[in-house]
């Protein structure tokens, strides 16, 4: 059974890819402290239609729904003058909108919020599910991961609601909502809070009330992104209020619902969803953004997004398909040495996985026993907007300079690589679909473009990863601890429990297997 959009009153987990472009509209705001002009609304003076009947282009809908007043000042003349210097941009950003636009619209309707913030990801994303910012934001709606675990969205290997499309839009509704309440009613101030945080706002307005000045948000000091992110926020309201008067045509975008969430009922392999529904990957992954791998994740959520004319077809098809061929399985026979994790990787899932399929209640697997393993029913390049997939085509992206293959050893940072090669942490990061903030493993291989000279690390003929870090299997002793290993080998605890996908607070066996990463030349230290 599937539920039409427009009914969906609580959560659905969905689904997802990776992304890696952040968009960030650049103009020269006037200063945060700068007194503001007049009082105006945003749609004071545009002759809307009187009838009650819903409008065809949901743009129609928007304009009779703002209803936030706002003071006009040199910031929103700053933001609006960049957007109708850039009709190109906003051609695109209304495009990409039209798949996401009617459902978002209609779940503010459904709780009574403004209207205005269907325009919020424009700012945050550019209506661009994939999007991921150098501060670790991803999704339409640029979540971080604390803010989207605080309300209820999850994140793993295998999906990132952050970027599925019902689930991030409900927990930044919810988010918005919370904001709102907290700055006692005051939809700008909220709005400034979701993008520097609740406590800046919080602190600008405490700081004005103590030196008796006016604690709305035209008045408080906030951070330079945050000054020109409402402003951006309203600009666009005007623009959209009324695109004549700055010479500008927004492309139509149609008051009806776009995809239902179908009810699918266990993992399901993403190729053979879209073979069933008559679409190409690419469309799946669109409307299915959360997803990182190739297939839904088995855990959940077993729901997935499809566009509203395949549906029917969807559904129909996959009841006929038993839930054991809803991904290919294969038999593998466990090798002497190998570990759960191991077989994971090489089978691209994860140890979680291989635990359920095959009623596990450890890690614990012997050699010569087989395992059920579930695996892509095409080849992974056919799975083009997973998570693997894009990076790889913004590592490969042609870049000025040459590109360097640089394998991460113990102790490095995006900072200490980043002057090796004479490139700015953030360039690197982005390079390689990171925030600079994100934990880089050792053994990781990051892309660099370059123009500086580089020197070929000299290398055995065993030298696999190219520098001095040496992958070994370890054997646990008695004793043994995390602890005590992560010490003799100079890494840390969650390094060891990364690379080998277990529990840092389960109890090591004797005899157990362990993935280690090693820089050779700190152990002779």
């Amino acid at each position: 059974m599937y539920y039409i959009f427009r009914q969906l009153s609580q959560r659905f987990w969905a689904l997802g890819a990776i992304s890696v472009t952040f968009f960030a509209l650049g103009s020269a705001p006037a200063t945060a402290n700068e007194m503001p002009l007049t009082l105006i609304s945003p749609f004071a003076g545009i002759e809307m239609p009187s009838t009650p009947t819903g409008p065809d282009n949901v743009l129609d809908k928007l304009r009779r729904g703002f209803e936030l007043t706002y003071e006009d000042n040199n910031r929103t003349a700053a933001e609006r003058k960049w957007f109708a210097a850039h009709p190109d941009y906003l051609n695109r950003v209304f495009t990409r909108a039209q798949r996401y636009l009617p459902y978002i619209v209609a779940e503010l309707e459904r709780r009574d919020m403004p209207l205005e913030l269907a325009l919020l990801p424009i700012v945050e994303s550019a209506y661009d599910p994939f999007a991921y910012s150098h501060g670790r934001a991803a999704g339409l709606w640029q979540m971080i991961p604390g803010t989207a675990k605080r309300f209820g969205v999850k994140q793993n290997w295998w999906y990132d609601g952050r970027r599925d499309i019902v689930d991030s839009t409900r927990a930044a509704l919810d988010y918005l909502e919370y904001l709102e309440d907290l700055n006692d009613g005051d939809w700008l101030n909220a709005i400034a809070s979701y993008n520097s945080g609740e406590g800046n706002v919080l602190r600008a307005a405490r700081k004005n009330r103590k030196a008796g000045k006016p604690t709305d948000f035209w008045y408080l000091k906030l951070p330079r992104e945050t000054s020109m992110y409402v402003p951006k926020l309203l600009a666009l309201v005007e623009i959209v209020a009324d695109p004549d008067k700055y010479n500008l045509t927004l492309p139509e975008v149609p008051d009806e619902q776009q995809f239902v969430v179908a009810d699918i009922g266990g993992q399901l392999d993403l190729a053979l969803a879209a073979e069933i529904a008559g679409v190409d990957v690419d469309t799946i992954y669109q409307y299915n953004p959360g997803y990182n791998r190739w297939s839904t994740d088995p855990a959940g959520p077993h729901q997935l997004v499809m566009p509203i004319d395949v549906a029917d077809q969807f559904t129909t098809t996959l009841a006929t398909i038993p839930q054991q061929d809803r991904v290919r399985w294969k038999r593998h026979k466990v090798k002497n040495g190998e570990a759960i994790s191991q077989i994971a990787e090489q089978y691209n899932t994860t140890v979680s996985a291989l635990r359920s399929a095959n009623n596990l209640r450890g890690n614990t697997i012997r050699a010569g026993h087989h395992l059920m393993i579930p695996v892509a029913t095409k080849p992974l390049s056919a799975y083009s907007q997973s998570a693997d997939a894009r990076l790889e085509k913004k590592q490969n992206r042609k870049r000025a300079g040459n590109k360097v293959d640089h394998i991460v050893r113990s102790g490095e940072s995006f900072w200490t690589i980043s002057r090796k090669y004479q490139v700015t942490h953030r360039q690197l990061a982005a390079w390689n679909g990171m925030a600079p903030g994100d934990t880089l493993s050792v053994g990781k291989k990051l892309v660099v473009w370059t123009n500086a000279a580089v020197e070929t690390p000299r290398t055995s003929p065993t030298d696999a990863l190219g520098n001095t870090t040496r992958k070994l299997r370890y054997t646990v002793r008695n004793g043994d601890s995390l602890y005590i290993i992560a010490r003799k080998f100079r890494v840390g605890i969650d390094q060891i429990a990364s690379w080998n996908g277990i529990d840092k607070d389960k109890i090591l066996r004797p005899g157990q297997k362990l993935t280690m990463y090693v820089d050779v030349t700190a152990q002779s230290s």
